[in-house]
C-alpha cells in the first residue's frame, strides 16, 4: 500500500446510494466491505461522513431559521450517519469507535486527539462524527483539521464523479478532467473540490487529497495502493 494512514471523506449522499435520501444499506454494506478488506492488510483508516442526506431533507423547514441552530442539526445528521457506519463495519468484523466533536457519552467517545491516533494504531476504524462541533464549518474542513490531527498521509474525497473537472460534467459534455491540480489553482478558480477553509488548511500543511468516484467497486483501495484514479491535489 502506498499510504499507510488514510482518511477517508464520505459525503452524507454517497450514503443515500441511488435513493437519494436517507440511508440505503445495500450501499453501506459495500463500503463496510471495501474497508474491512483495507483494515486486515494493515492500512489505518478514519472516516468523516457528512450529513446532507439527512439533513437537506428537512432543508426547507432551516430555510428562516438561524445558521448556528440549522448548523447544529447538520451535525447531529452526521452523528445518524456515523452510527449506521458503524453498525455495518462492526456486523463486518470490524472494530470501530465513533468520536464525536459534540459531547455525548451515551452514543460516541468525546473527541480526544491522542485516543483517536491509538485507536488507529490498535487497527480500529474511527469514525469522526459532528464536523469540528462548531457551527460555520463544513465537513469537508472537519476531514481537513482531523487528517492533519492525526498525521494522516492523505485524504480520500470520495464523491460520485471520477475527478475534478473544469465544468460540471453533469451538465457539460465537453468539461475536461484533471488527472492533477494544485491547490492554488483550485482556490482560484474555484472548482469546488472542497470549501476554501478546508483547501487552506490542506495548502499549508501540504497533506494531499485524491478526489475519485467511490461508487466503482474497488477504486478506495486503489486509491490507497497508489493506482492512478480520481484526480490528486497537491502543492
Amino acid at each position: 500500500m502506498k499510504y499507510k494512514r488514510v482518511l477517508l471523506k464520505l459525503s452524507g449522499e454517497a450514503l443515500a446510494g441511488q435513493k437519494g435520501h436517507g440511508i440505503d444499506q445495500e450501499t453501506l454494506a459495500r463500503f463496510s466491505n471495501e474497508i474491512k478488506q483495507l483494515i486486515v492488510t494493515g492500512v489505518e483508516i478514519a472516516v468523516v461522513i457528512g450529513g446532507g442526506n439527512i439533513h437537506r431533507g428537512v432543508s426547507e423547514s432551516t430555510l428562516n431559521m438561524d445558521r448556528t441552530t440549522s448548523d447544529h442539526m447538520g451535525m447531529l445528521a452526521t452523528v445518524i450517519n456515523s452510527l449506521a457506519l458503524q453498525d455495518s463495519l462492526e456486523r463486518c468484523g470490524v472494530t470501530t469507535r465513533v468520536l464525536s466533536a459534540i459531547e455525548m457519552r451515551e452514543v460516541a467517545e468525546p473527541y480526544i486527539r491522542r485516543r483517536a491516533v491509538r485507536h488507529l494504531e490498535k487497527g480500529r476504524v474511527i469514525i469522526f462524527a459532528a464536523g469540528t462541533g462548531n457551527p460555520y464549518f463544513t465537513t469537508d474542513t472537519a476531514a481537513a483539521l482531523r487528517a492533519n490531527e492525526i498525521d494522516a498521509e492523505i485524504i480520500l474525497k470520495a464523491t460520485k464523479v471520477d475527478g475534478v473537472y473544469d465544468k460540471d460534467p453533469m451538465k457539460h459534455s465537453d468539461a475536461v478532467k484533471f488527472e492533477t491540480l494544485k491547490y492554488i489553482d483550485s482556490l482560484n478558480k474555484n472548482l469546488k473540490v472542497m470549501d476554501s477553509a478546508a483547501l487552506s488548511l490542506c495548502m499549508d500543511n501540504d497533506i494531499g487529497i485524491i478526489v475519485f468516484n467511490v461508487f466503482h467497486n474497488g477504486n478506495i483501495e486503489k486509491a490507497i495502493i497508489g493506482e492512478k484514479i480520481g484526480t490528486l491535489v497537491t502543492n
